[in-house]
C-alpha cells in the first residue's frame, strides 16, 4: 500500500480554524479546578481571563465549551475542563496513562477524541504499546475508550483529524523513523489504513538502500491536511508537500529542508487559507531543540507555495529583540510552533521561554507582532516554557506550559 513519493536524489538532501458500547478508560471526575495566585512577567495586548493549575502539557485542544489538555509526563494522561465560563473553568475529568509511555497529544471532533500512545524518553524498535486511543467523548465528564490502535516501536507523535480521516506520524513495522499514515475512523471501533507514505531509505523490510548513515535520522513529525493536499514536516529532513487525492497513494509534490544550514528542525507547516496580496502562503515554524549545533534561537519562516513545486522562502519571523547578534542561546529559548487555529492572518504562538506571541501576516513579506502574554516560570522552572497555544470560537487563548498550568488569555486581535 505504501507509496514511495520522492525522487531517490532527495533521499540525500542533507541540506484554521479548519478544521458504541465500549469499556471505560481509566478516568476520574472533579468538580472544580484549582486556582491561585498568578503574576505576569510582561504583556502587551493581551489580558489574562485565568489560570488552570494543572500538570504540565504537550497540547491543548477546545471544542465547543470544552478544554482538551495533553500532559507531558505519566501517569497523567489527559485532563477534559469545561470552560463555558472561561473565569472559572471546572475539571470534568482525567485519564491516566501507563508508566513508561505519555500521551501528550490530543485533538478532537465532535463526539470523538483521539490521544496519542509515545514511548516517554528512548525507545526501542522492537517496543509494543505506541498508537493512538480513541474516546467517546459525547459526555466529556465520562470519556468511554473505543479502542486503541496499536503499531510497534515508538508509537505516535503529533497528528492531525478531521472527523473522519486521522493523519498520523507513527513509528511502524519495517521502518526506520516515523512515517505518515492515513487511518480512516469512519468507524472509530475499527480503525483502518488507507495509504501510508516515507522517504526513500526509510522502508528496510523492503530492501531500500539507507542514505543517512552521516545525517539525522527521518521522522515524521506530523502531517496537516488542507484540501487535497497533506503538508508534512519531518525534522531534520525538511517539509514535504503531498498530494492525497487519492489517498490510498499519497505524491510527492514538492520538498524544502533549510537543515543543517539552519540547525533546527522543522516542526509545523502551516497554511494560510485566504490568499495574501495574491500569494499562497504557508508558515514554516522551527522547533528550538534538537539542534545541530548550538545556535542562536529557532525562529518561523514564511513560504511563498503559490507554484507549490517551488516552495520559496519570503520572510522570517524572531520574537524582536531576542537574537542580537547570533551568539548561541540555550535550548528552548525560541520558536516551538504556532496554533494550527487562527483567526484570518492573525497566528498566535507557543514560543517557549518567550510565552504567547501573536502575529500578524497581512503582509506575509514582512510578519510583526501585534500583543505578547509571557508568564512567570512554573514553580520549580527557572523560566516559562510555553509549549502549545489554541484559540476558541469566542477568540480566547490557551497556553499551556510544559512544567504546570493553562493560562486563559484575552488579546485585543482576536476579538
Amino acid at each position: 500500500m505504501g507509496q514511495v513519493g520522492v525522487r531517490r536524489g532527495l533521499a540525500h538532501l542533507r541540506l484554521s480554524i479548519h478544521i458504541r458500547p465500549a469499556h471505560a478508560g481509566r478516568n476520574h471526575s472533579f468538580s472544580s479546578v484549582k486556582s491561585r495566585a498568578f503574576s505576569v512577567a510582561s504583556q502587551s495586548n493581551t489580558k489574562l481571563i485565568s489560570h488552570i493549575d494543572t500538570p504540565g502539557g504537550g497540547q491543548v485542544w477546545v471544542e465547543g465549551t470544552t478544554l482538551y489538555v495533553g500532559h507531558m509526563r505519566p501517569t497523567s494522561g489527559t485532563t477534559i475542563i469545561d470552560i463555558a465560563d472561561p473565569r472559572k473553568p471546572k475539571t470534568l475529568a482525567k485519564i491516566d496513562v501507563r508508566e513508561g509511555w505519555h500521551s501528550h497529544k490530543v485533538r478532537v471532533a465532535g463526539d470523538i477524541m483521539i490521544v496519542n500512545q509515545e514511548k516517554f524518553g528512548k525507545s526501542a524498535r522492537t517496543d509494543v504499546g505506541g498508537g493512538i486511543d480513541i474516546y467517546d467523548v459525547s459526555n466529556p465528564s465520562q470519556p468511554k475508550l473505543i479502542t486503541e490502535w496499536r503499531t510497534i516501536g515508538g508509537g505516535v507523535h503529533r497528528f492531525d483529524f478531521d472527523g473522519r480521516y486521522a493523519y498520523i506520524s507513527p513509528t511502524a513495522e519495517g521502518y526506520i523513523g516515523n512515517i505518515v499514515m492515513i487511518l480512516d475512523l469512519s468507524d472509530p471501533a475499527k480503525p483502518r489504513e488507507v495509504g501510508r507514505w516515507w522517504i526513500p531509505g526509510q522502508w528496510e523490510a523492503g530492501g531500500e538502500e539507507y542514505p543517512w548513515a552521516n545525517w539525522v535520522q527521518p521522522r515524521c513529525h506530523h502531517p496537516l491536511r488542507v484540501g487535497d493536499r497533506l503538508y508534512v514536516s519531518y525534522w531534520h529532513h525538511g517539509f514535504f508537500i503531498l498530494d492525497i487525492a487519492d489517498m490510498s497513494k499519497p505524491k510527492l509534490v514538492s520538498h524544502m529542508n533549510t537543515s543543517p544550514a539552519f540547525p533546527h528542525p522543522t516542526h509545523t507547516c502551516l497554511v494560510i487559507p485566504e490568499l495574501l496580496k495574491g500569494r499562497k502562503i504557508m508558515i514554516v515554524a522551527d522547533e528550538d531543540v534538537a539542534k545541530l549545533r548550538p545556535s542562536a534561537p529557532a525562529f518561523s519562516w514564511t513560504y511563498d507555495i503559490s507554484v507549490e513545486q517551488l516552495p520559496i522562502p519570503i520572510s522570517t519571523f524572531q520574537v524582536p529583540g531576542l537574537d542580537k547578534d547570533g551568539s548561541p542561546q540555550p535550548t528552548m529559548s525560541g520558536c516551538h510552533e504556532p496554533s494550527e487555529r487562527f483567526n484570518g492572518t492573525i497566528v498566535p504562538y507557543a514560543w517557549f521561554a518567550q510565552g504567547l506571541r501573536i502575529v500578524d501576516y497581512s503582509d506575509p513579506f514582512a510578519p510583526k507582532e501585534i500583543g505578547h502574554y509571557l508568564p512567570d516560570a512554573a514553580s520549580g522552572a527557572d523560566r516559562a516554557s510555553s509549549n502549545d497555544v489554541t484559540i476558541d470560537s469566542r477568540g480566547l487563548i490557551y497556553l499551556v506550559d510544559r512544567v504546570n498550568g493553562v493560562d486563559v488569555i484575552e488579546a485585543a486581535a482576536m476579538s
